[in-house]
């Protein structure tokens, strides 16, 4: 079956065209500035150079139907024409309680996406312009939504509870939902084939980490408990979120900078994190490069991302009374050998012991720890466009 993959943002489309049946990657691309000026559409076909396409995009419908001409065009397309595309997978970052799993797209599914905009006011109504583009282009051909939040369901109230009077949950659903969930999906699945594991028989904590980071407790092939809470904002420090903090800073700051609640969210999604405590920038690359040039604040910024990865996975370890593989994954996880090892080194008493060698390695599925280490420490690369493929082949 060929499958398209949207993943709409508020001025941004990426797509993958797949073949499920073969797992290969036809074409992938991105479409830019949509909405400003001038736009642009980067299309990459497999086997051949990159294209790309500078255009004004008005909209996300102007953006998918460029997409499509490039998907069916003479010259670098990958098929002869749209009739060859059998379903569309949707990236959709919350679905609030209301799915547990991916699900047909009608009209009713996206009513209930629209009630859960405020939970996700960044991503979800971009989702929502994706999905109506491609259905006013593709009317016949069947869609599915893919949650972000669907795999973390099976996380039990203890986890997902906040010490909130309980009306709070109960009026306005207030609660843990975490994030990244087709990302833990996949890893946590893979990581269980590549270390030999019974992924219903398993103890796995996957860190995703990448300029937004999260990391689950995976027992038994079920999410039981992750970083993320209400929002992408809680958790881990990342690349310019804050992660968690104490809420009555949000007031103190208000009252000594003169700020309202918007700028303080700003501050803290735009303008924290690695970027904020640095000075330097929310990328690792740069972090990395000052910290070899002796930078002190972006070694500090550096080593508390650390320690609030080491204190998550430690918790979790406890949660799950154990644990057999750690994966690591995403931008960071994936290409980043410092942050591996220093967190591995925090975990030494486990009978942890790091292959260097291996751990050099950025980009490919590896195993970093040593044969004789207790807990298997491996990197595997994630590929979210390939499970919401997947889940919209087996629902189809």
């Amino acid at each position: 079956m060929i499958v398209l993959v949207i993943n709409c943002g508020s001025s941004s489309l990426k797509y993958q065209l797949i073949d499920s049946d073969t797992k290969q990657v036809l074409a992938g691309g991105i479409c830019e500035r949509i909405g400003l000026d001038m736009g642009n559409l980067k299309h990459k076909p497999a086997g051949h150079d990159p294209v790309v396409i500078e255009a004004k995009m008005e909209n996300h419908e102007i953006a998918v139907s460029m997409v499509l001409d490039a998907l069916t065009d003479k010259k670098y397309g990958v098929i002869s024409d749209l009739s060859k595309i059998n379903a569309v997978g949707h990236r959709v970052v919350h679905g609030g309680e209301k799915f547990a799993s991916s699900t047909l797209i009608t009209d009713e599914v996206i009513e209930a996406i629209e009630e859960c905009n405020d939970l996700a006011p960044l991503h979800n109504p971009a989702n929502l312009i994706g999905i109506r583009a491609c259905k006013s282009l593709m009317k016949d051909v069947p869609m599915v939504a893919v949650f972000d939040t669907a795999f973390h369901q099976t996380i039990p109230d203890k986890a997902y509870l906040y010490a909130l009077p309980l009306e709070y949950y109960e009026n306005y659903k207030i609660r843990k939902y975490g994030f990244h969930g087709t990302s833990h999906s996949y890893v946590s699945k893979r990581m269980a084939e590549f270390c030999g594991l019974d992924i219903n028989n398993s103890k796995i904590i996957v860190c995703h980490l990448g300029n937004g980071a999260s990391i689950s407790a995976v027992l038994n092939g079920k999410s039981v408990d992750t970083s993320m809470g209400f929002t992408p904002l809680s958790g881990l420090v990342m690349g310019t979120r804050s992660g968690d903090i104490d809420p009555s800073i949000i007031e103190y700051i208000a009252k000594k900078e003169n700020k309202n609640l918007d700028e303080i969210m700003h501050l803290l999604n735009k303008e924290s994190g690695i970027q904020g405590m640095s000075q330097v920038s929310s990328d690792f690359r740069d972090i990395n490069k000052a910290m070899e040039q002796g930078n002190e604040k972006a070694r500090m910024a550096f080593d508390v991302f650390v320690y609030r990865v080491v204190k998550y996975i430690g918790g979790f370890i406890a949660s799950m009374n154990g644990v057999d593989a750690i994966a690591f994954t995403a931008g960071v996880g994936e290409n980043d050998p410092k942050v591996r090892y220093d967190v591995c080194q925090y975990l030494k008493f486990m009978g942890i012991t790091i292959d260097e060698e291996a751990n050099k390695l950025r980009g490919k599925e590896v195993m970093i720890s040593t044969p004789d280490s207790k807990v298997k420490v491996a990197v595997i690369p994630t590929n979210e466009e390939l499970t919401i493929a997947k889940e919209t082949v087996a629902l189809l």
